[in-house]
């Protein structure tokens, strides 16, 4: 089997060529540069999930050599959970804020994160939400129920903020992610009078584009980072983890809420991401999260960059 293209044969090797591209890297984060645009990875920690979370409706005896070659068990997934930080000027943007501490013990830890570059609740400027699941938004508040990024102001895709507030999302959504509503609308509601809403195609910060990624949720939005002829995407949770969304982006996955649509959007982006050879940065990817993905036969592999 031939080797990525991207792919480094040895650490040294690895850390040269980051520095070559404008990447740095530590335990605690990892960093891209794209002209006077600095963006960090910042850990959240990771989740624990039931491999069926993501897993039944897939063909098991197809799926279980894919995870075997990737080290991956059926019974349990631990990914990361992956918060970008964009620094440009005087903005101070995230895009999501993590889980907080109500949604799994292993992760919360994004103030940790921050603190190590320096970074204070009150110095983030915006807030940039890809889509409404419990590891992304209900980072949101402090134990007092006040926003815990007390000086930002907020965006969400319109389509992803009408789904949630919906009144009959609570009782269409399905018994499993009832909750996930319920936090979401709780969460929403406080912070509705200093939000704004954002569609495809939108710039909503000068060199950021909206790009609609829907299908893991009704609304869930990517965002492309443009400096000059350098890009990258975030792409929050349009491609939820680095093996079978990248070796088989047409199956179903349980993680979706509009499995079929979901995929299409897996199958039209990572042949885009692909051929442009952008940059991407996944919530839920192995390592940092930062890399790129290649064309193989069958299907996708996500490279890591470091």
């Amino acid at each position: 089997m031939s080797f990525p293209r991207r792919q480094f044969i040895a650490g040294g090797a690895a850390l040269t060529a980051g520095k070559m591209f404008g990447l740095h890297s530590s335990s605690a984060h990892a960093q891209v540069t794209l002209g006077d645009i600095k963006i960090d990875v910042v850990s959240d920690g990771s989740l624990t999930l039931p491999g069926s979370f993501i897993f039944e409706p897939m063909p098991e005896s197809e799926l279980l050599p894919i995870l075997e070659k990737y080290g991956q068990s059926v019974d349990v997934l631990t990914p990361p959970c992956n918060v970008t930080l964009m620094r440009q000027g005087e903005r101070t943007i995230l895009f999501d804020v993590g889980s907080g501490p109500d949604f799994s013990p292993n992760s919360g830890i994004l103030l940790d994160s921050l603190e190590v570059l320096e970074v204070a609740p009150e110095d983030v400027t915006d807030i940039v939400f890809t889509h409404a699941h419990p590891d992304h938004l209900w980072g949101l508040l402090d134990d007092f129920d006040d926003p815990l990024f007390p000086e930002a102001s907020y965006m969400i895709g319109k389509a992803e903020w009408d789904y949630w507030m919906s009144p009959n999302t609570i009782d269409e959504i399905g018994e499993a992610r009832v909750s996930f509503a319920v936090g979401a609308q709780r969460r929403l509601k406080l912070i509705e009078d200093h939000i704004e809403f954002f569609t495809d195609g939108d710039e909503i910060i000068s060199g950021v584009l909206a790009r609609s990624t829907f299908g893991h949720t009704p609304g869930h939005m990517a965002l492309e980072v443009r400096q000059g002829s350098e890009s990258l995407m975030i792409l929050g949770d349009c491609i939820g983890n680095d093996h079978i969304a990248f070796a088989k982006p047409e199956w179903h996955s349980g993680s979706d809420q509009d499995q079929e649509t979901a995929a299409a959007t897996r199958i039209t982006l990572l042949d885009q991401l692909s051929h442009q050879n952008m940059r991407v940065i996944g919530y839920h990817l192995s390592g940092n999260g930062i890399g790129y993905v290649d064309k193989m036969p069958g299907g996708y592999v996500f490279v890591p960059e470091l």
